[in-house]
């Protein structure tokens, strides 16, 4: 069971780790997650690295809320507001031109995906981290994405500085819905 004490515990040590540049495993609003300080080129290089992915893939990251948003993207165009209101599952909307991020972060087309944080754990965290977190899911490019904890790759586990030790034992959600939205409102679902 989840308790408020423990809970801040493992907030206090995942972000000890994500200060000094590491890589923490964790449960986010969708499945298990590699994450990172969004904003720490050396990081997200880190995560390439771990996942054996090509850094001209695209990652996402997960930001607190519409405030914090708002701070990482040149524009959010009105309609994002909507889709992210009235979907029925977490959603992550791949935006145009963003800012204030790691640059090998940022693909060649000058987009980045993000997800507001729907779950109690990740708002608190990014919130109290005070910056945006790389969420990728924990495995290893090409390979199934881990639908619990005990599916993710021992090689992932052991690339992460910290494991959060939180809801080991449920079964978590399933990926997020992936849309595009253009600044010039344009729609495209990439995933529902």
């Amino acid at each position: 069971m989840q308790t408020k004490e423990n809970l801040s515990g493992e907030i206090n040590k995942a972000i000890q780790v994500l200060e000094k540049g590491g890589l923490i495993v964790y449960p986010t609003d969708t499945i298990w997650g590699i994450g990172c300080d969004a904003t720490n080129e050396d990081a997200v290089e880190r995560i390439y690295q771990l996942k054996k992915k090509e850094d001209t893939k695209t990652l996402s990251c997960l930001v607190a809320n519409d405030f914090m948003l708002e701070k990482y993207l040149e524009k959010v165009p009105e309609i994002a507001y909507d889709i992210i209101d009235l979907s029925e599952k977490p959603v992550t909307i791949i935006y145009d031109k963003p800012k204030g991020v790691a640059k090998n972060l940022i693909p060649p087309d000058n987009t980045l995906a993000i997800r507001v944080a729907s779950d109690k754990f990740c708002r608190y965290l990014i919130n109290k981290f005070g910056k945006p977190l790389v969420a990728t899911d924990a495995n290893i490019s090409g390979r199934p994405t881990p639908l619990d904890f005990q599916e993710i790759d021992e090689a992932i586990l052991k690339g992460a500085d910290y494991v959060v030790n939180l809801n080991r034992n449920q079964k978590t959600g399933t990926p997020s819905s992936i849309i595009k939205l253009g600044n010039d409102s344009t729609v495209k679902i990439i995933r529902e």
